[in-house]
């Protein structure tokens, strides 16, 4: 069963309001991932738990300010956009579903997966650090 909308706005107005992508339909998803096949793209799996309101959402939004990162991020939120969640996830059916988790595509291939504990007991700074390691392997350096 779903949050209640009025619930979860502040949650995904965390990262909508940083300028992440927001898609809450398989179309929206298949529509965005299409549309960044020649570039790096980073899904996000946004959750009402602790460690998302700790470490995840903190970390990602500090992760962006790295010179190297994706070219677009977009987010979905578990158990709210099902839709989007569940097509970002058969994508990478190796990957046991998780949330708050990340999805890196490069040219529409899955390339990275960060689960959910990576986040928990986790700090801004060091899942900023993670998710910048990713970024240095998978993400085209500017400059």
């Amino acid at each position: 069963m779903p949050y209640p909308e009025e619930m979860i706005a502040p949650m995904r107005s965390e990262l909508t309001d940083n300028g992440v992508t927001e898609l809450r339909t398989a179309d929206q998803a298949k529509a965005w991932l299409e549309s960044n096949k020649d570039k790096t793209a980073m899904f996000v799996v946004n959750s009402v738990c602790g460690c998302a309101a700790g470490a995840a959402r903190p970390g990602i939004l500090l992760s962006l300010e790295n010179e190297v990162k994706p070219d677009a991020v977009a987010t979905g939120f578990a158990g709210n956009d099902t839709e989007s969640v569940n097509f970002i996830r058969s994508l990478v059916p190796q990957a046991p579903p998780s949330s708050p988790s990340v999805y890196i595509f490069k040219q529409g291939k899955p390339v990275a997966y960060v689960p959910r504990h990576v986040f928990e007991g986790g700090h801004p700074e060091s899942v900023a650090g993670h998710l910048q390691r990713e970024y240095e392997k998978h993400c085209t350096k500017v400059g």
